[in-house]
């Protein structure tokens, strides 16, 4: 992906301000199944946890073909981006309370939710890797 072009400039400051992205896996009927997921930008990829029992994974693991995005404005006329790609689940990766960033990002989250950063790293223990293809969006 080109972030020095008008579209990547827009995805990068999305990537940046947004609190929440939807994934999109396709489950075992082939139909397709959004839902919010936390995530921060690293490299070339988001980085999702994901508790380990979660539909999502074993969608992902079948079909491995996935697409994010994030809300639009009031209109749907701004800020309309599509990331299609592919995921992995990543069994190497930090939980999540040793990645600083993600950290940073989402402890107050954690704390909303009642969970020290160690405890949410223990229920969503699963790390996913998706690693976009290309970017759409107007």
């Amino acid at each position: 992906m080109d972030f020095n072009s008008k579209l990547g400039r827009k995805a990068k400051r999305l990537i940046k301000q947004n609190y929440i992205a939807w994934l999109t896996t396709v489950d075992s009927s082939l139909t397709p199944q959004p839902r919010p997921v936390w995530f921060i930008w690293e490299a070339d990829s988001f980085l999702i946890f994901s508790q380990p029992d979660a539909h999502k994974l074993r969608h992902l693991i079948e079909r491995p073909r996935v697409s994010i995005h994030f809300n639009t404005d009031r209109t749907g006329d701004e800020d309309v981006l599509v990331f299609p790609g592919s995921a992995i689940i990543q069994p190497d990766a930090s939980p999540a309370h040793k990645v600083p960033a993600y950290l940073k990002k989402y402890s107050l989250g954690m704390k909303v939710l009642k969970l020290t950063p160690e405890e949410f790293s223990r229920a969503y223990s699963v790390a996913i890797r998706v690693t976009p293809t290309s970017l759409r969006g107007w």
